[in-house]
């Protein structure tokens, strides 16, 4: 109806929808569709594509469809399809592409229609394999979709594919619903991905609708949205199950508890829409010292690392979440955090291969899908030496941004070709030693894939561009770098969509599953089987409902542990030492008291110093007072080594509430003690205090 408006009334109207669109958030939806301009050509089914693995688990199976356009991108087609099985005595599929197998020997071509374009699949299913059902592939050109894509794809977008910005805060405020401004900049730029942190996912049903609007918002392909939910003391989630962490898995030394765990987290992000998660944690905690680790990492034992950390990214990956093990080559032995410094890792290779690469080595042989990079130094690796922009020193080469690491070691001796990721580059080990393009530039060079948190997203795409058109970075490095991304993408479902999803129904199923009975269930478990009795001078267990007075001394999360400890002695008095004084009302508590607990809490070795105010000040209490004096170490299993005159000492590992009740347990004799250290710890002197895997039991 347009010839009813003069040109004049056209460009009016026109400013104001302008207008109203650059107002709005709902304006995503129809931005992105511009770029399904381009005419439909092919409509394929996903599992045909070479990159993704054809099985079936179980007796049923998810089929996708893609559009595939001219210019040679692909989305998911989530409506108007028609499904078909050639054979229903072997499977039924529904319109929605959902194959349900009915224990019948034969084949069946289960085949999609647009009503213009169709593709097929083959489904053999024999009861006597093992196996019993078999996905056969149909092959052909048609089927190459990512090199078509790249073919298709401009300098710009395919640099945009390799940049991962975080959005945690615009103008000094939370994000936690979709900006038009940050909407744009996903287009403006092309970007591959964004990774999310606790200020941006606040409950569930908000974090769907964040999630669902980030991928309206993406141009042409699905964003990898990713966030860091490891479980314990790095969790992003602010509504969910609380896992206790790596090392608790590594005291119940339960393979299957960390495959849960992976499970548990991977239904929880897949029902959030998160499709990519930077976990698990592969460092080997070998360095008490450690300030940045610690308890994200499983255990100091590396064959122990490898067997918890594969089945936790087995868990992760079951639910179609990109999996990624961190902080390659490893951060485990380091003093520093490399947050605020560059730490260095001296050791020679023969010693890296033993230690801290062999849980990245046997996790690439298991198929993880991507790696992520430490900012710390590897002199026996890389020896190179760079001008600091700091101070004009001369520093050694970060590993995220070293060639001999990168190419050299990861895809060269160790045959990794998935996505490698460099940590945050707004990390003072790289923002304080390298310029934002240049330190992207160096990375990319090296032949890292994703640039994580850059600095200036516009900064370092045009930079990253200049690098390509001055011939510094070839455009076929680039394109690697996509190709591999893309790949991941394919290989776990994460497209742009045609048509908006079903919103509503997105939130009432991740309502049914985040924070679970289930999951719950779960965490208790974990947190259960970690406590480990690491000392008892016949101290432990304690009577329940006895008429006595106790104490529950600490500086960080007494009242959590005093609230655990009530549930079975209600007459329990509570002292915040937080400042480390000695003070009347700390001595009259402790005179009224039958016994006392210290709720421990160290985050560094200098928390456990015997210098720090408040372990000065619990070493004063166990040497002033003949009353028996239970320790209970709430984060770092190390305390000890500050508090040996302690009557009794349990690890709790985490200060999740599932860990409090699981150490409350084992205070009053409820459970039983069966967690092993997973860790050795060392006395004040150096010397082993109690080696890996020492735990006692009730009555030893």
């Amino acid at each position: 109806m347009t010839h009813l408006f003069n040109g004049k009334r056209l460009m009016i109207v026109a400013l104001l929808l302008t207008f109203w669109l650059s107002q709005t958030s709902f304006f995503t939806p129809f931005a992105a569709k511009a770029a399904d301009q381009s005419p439909v050509v092919d409509l394929v089914i996903q599992m045909n594509l070479p990159e993704v693995e054809a099985a079936v688990e179980g007796e049923t199976l998810q089929l996708v469809a893609l559009h595939v356009f001219a210019d040679g991108h692909f989305a998911k087609v989530n409506r108007s399809l028609q499904w078909s099985s050639s054979n229903k005595n072997v499977a039924t599929v529904d319109n929605q592409g959902f194959v349900r197998l009915l224990n019948h020997n034969g084949r069946t071509f289960i085949q999609v229609t647009d009503g213009q374009f169709a593709d097929r699949i083959a489904i053999d299913y024999n009861r006597g394999s093992q196996p019993a059902a078999k996905v056969v592939k149909e092959i052909g050109e048609r089927y190459q979709l990512i090199s078509k894509a790249i073919s298709g794809m401009t300098l710009e977008e395919k640099i945009g594919q390799l940049l991962m910005p975080d959005f945690r805060k615009y103008e000094g405020k939370d994000v936690t619903t979709m900006l038009p401004q940050i909407a744009k900049q996903i287009q403006k730029y092309h970007v591959g991905g964004v990774i999310l942190f606790r200020e941006n996912v606040v409950n569930t049903e908000q974090t769907v609708r964040l999630v669902n609007d980030y991928q309206q918002a993406a141009e042409k392909y699905g964003l990898l949205i990713s966030i860091d939910q490891e479980g314990g003391i790095v969790t992003r989630l602010q509504e969910g199950t609380d896992l206790p962490g790596n090392m608790a898995i590594g005291a119940t030394r339960s393979v299957e508890l960390a495959r849960a765990a992976g499970d548990v987290i991977g239904q929880e992000l897949a029902a959030l829409g998160i499709n990519t998660d930077f976990a698990p944690d592969l460092d080997v905690n070998n360095n008490p010292d450690n300030p940045v680790i610690g308890v994200r990492s499983f255990a100091s034992d590396p064959q122990l690392v490898a067997e918890l950390g594969i089945a936790y990214v087995q868990g992760l990956q079951q639910n179609g979440i990109a999996a990624t093990a961190k902080h390659f080559p490893g951060h485990g032995d380091t003093a520093v955090d490399s947050h605020l410094g560059l730490p260095e890792v001296p050791h020679d290779m023969d010693r890296l291969l033993q230690i801290e690469l062999y849980p990245f080595k046997q996790a690439i042989e298991q198929g993880v899908d991507a790696i992520m990079t430490a900012h710390v130094t590897f002199p026996k690796i890389d020896d190179t030496k760079v001008v600091s922009q700091k101070d004009g020193t001369l520093i050694a080469l970060p590993a995220t941004l070293s060639p001999k690491v990168i190419t050299g070691l990861i895809r060269d001796q160790l045959g990794f070709d998935g996505v490698v990721s460099t940590d945050a580059m707004n990390m003072q080990a790289i923002a304080d030693h390298f310029g934002p393009v240049d330190a992207a530039v160096r990375a990319v060079k090296a032949g890292v894939d994703i640039i994580l948190m850059p600095v200036g997203l516009a900064e370092v795409s045009e930079g990253l561009k200049q690098a390509v058109n001055n011939g510094e970075i070839s455009e076929q490095r680039i394109e690697q770098s996509v190709r591999r991304i893309l790949t991941l993408k394919v290989k776990r479902g994460i497209f742009k969509t045609e048509q908006p999803s079903d919103l509503a129904q997105m939130i009432q199923t991740a309502k049914q599953i985040v924070g679970s009975p289930e999951h719950r269930a779960t965490e208790a478990e974990i947190a259960g089987q970690s406590i480990t009795l690491v000392k008892n001078e016949q101290i432990l267990p304690l009577a329940p409902n006895q008429n006595r007075n106790l104490l529950v001394v600490g500086s960080s999360y007494v009242n959590n542990l005093a609230a655990a400890i009530k549930r079975y002695n209600p007459r329990t008095a509570v002292a915040d030492v937080s400042e480390g004084k000695w003070t009347d009302e700390l001595k009259n508590k402790l005179a009224a008291a039958d016994a006392v607990i210290i709720g421990s809490y160290s985050a560094t070795a200098a928390d456990r110093s015997p210098t720090h105010p408040v372990m000065a000040l619990y070493r004063q209490l166990l040497q002033s007072t003949d009353k028996p004096v239970i320790v209970v170490a709430i984060r770092n299993p190390y305390d000890i080594s500050a508090l040996t005159e302690a009557d009794a000492y349990l690890a709790q590992y985490g200060f999740r509430e599932a860990s409090f009740k699981a150490a409350a347990a084992v205070l009053f004799g409820e459970t039983k003690p069966t967690g092993k250290l997973p860790v050795a710890i060392p006395g004040l002197d150096g010397k082993l205090l109690y080696p890996f895997g020492f735990g006692l039991e009730y009555g030893q």
